[in-house]
């Protein structure tokens, strides 16, 4: 596994990498939404006296490990996109796919822009990813999903790896048989997955990290074993993660120290010895 991080502006770092080699690039950019985001990063202690219970009625102590946060406001948010989009296309394989994760206020913005850089018919699904979790809004339909848009470098040719597909149940396995039912179907353009839950293994406190599901699905449909896996919004490393846990190279961007070190300590394990930290060796 040859995994590395790198630590900088993803502009000028995306200038620096060859054309052509991604097989996949995903990325999850700030999604404009005028606010500060920021996040807790806790961890739970067995501990008779803690102030949290548990599985088998066990008691845990929660300690606060620090906090995360980033600004998330953009005077010319397409602008700030577009010169590196124009680079990921770059980069992208001849048969590579790019997947743009983004909620719904940005989206139809961001994708006319994408139609643009790719061409519509380069276009291939916007993916609904739905979940059911958080506060419940009193004055509109509450907000419960992004929007991840797929395009292609070529419609006429790409990785979609279908026998690598999860199957997911029958909402009404009763009217397809035993048979199929116990097989599941294959999912839609709209997967229905949880958030990463605060006492979740995988959370790192990072804000606005996203769960390994989504992503290993990404990861094991648009690419291949061996394969370079690129996101230049990395944050808490997840599609490093997804990456890495199947058998895909990785290569990680943030111009956070912060979202580095995070990065570090939790893909220690897939980390090759080609990994930088920084452009000026920071």
């Amino acid at each position: 596994m040859q995994g590395r991080i790198l630590h900088g502006d993803n502009l000028a770092l995306l200038r620096e990498l060859p054309a052509g080699i991604a097989r996949l690039i995903y990325v999850d950019p700030p999604f404009n939404t005028g606010k500060e985001q920021s996040r807790k990063r806790l961890k739970t202690v067995r501990d008779s006296e803690g102030d949290r219970r548990g599985f088998g009625g066990h008691r845990y102590r929660t300690e606060e490990l620090g906090e995360s946060s980033f600004g998330d406001s953009f005077d010319d948010y397409l602008g700030f996109l577009e010169p590196r989009l124009r680079e990921a296309k770059r980069v992208l394989a001849k048969d590579g796919s790019f997947f743009f994760h983004v909620d719904p206020r940005e989206v139809h913005y961001c994708k006319v822009l994408l139609d643009e850089i790719y061409g519509r018919e380069s276009f291939m699904n916007e993916i609904i990813w739905a979940y059911d979790y958080g506060a419940r809004s009193k004055s509109r339909w509450s907000a419960k999903h992004d929007n991840i848009l797929w395009y292609v470098q070529n419609p006429k040719g790409y990785v979609f790896d279908f026998e690598a597909m999860d199957r997911i149940p029958y909402m009404a396995p009763g009217l397809v048989g035993k048979e199929k039912a116990a097989r599941g179907k294959t999912p839609t353009d709209v997967w229905w997955h949880t958030i990463v839950a605060p006492n979740a293994k995988e959370r790192t406190g990072y804000a606005t990290q996203k769960p390994l599901g989504v992503l290993e699905r990404i990861v094991k449909v648009h690419s291949k074993p061996g394969d370079l896996c690129l996101d230049f919004f990395a944050g808490s490393g997840s599609f490093g993660e997804a990456a890495a846990k199947n058998g895909r190279d990785f290569l990680l961007m943030d111009e956070s120290g912060e979202a580095v070190e995070v990065m570090r300590e939790r893909l220690a394990g897939y980390l090759g010895a080609g990994e930088v930290k920084g452009m000026s060796g920071d």
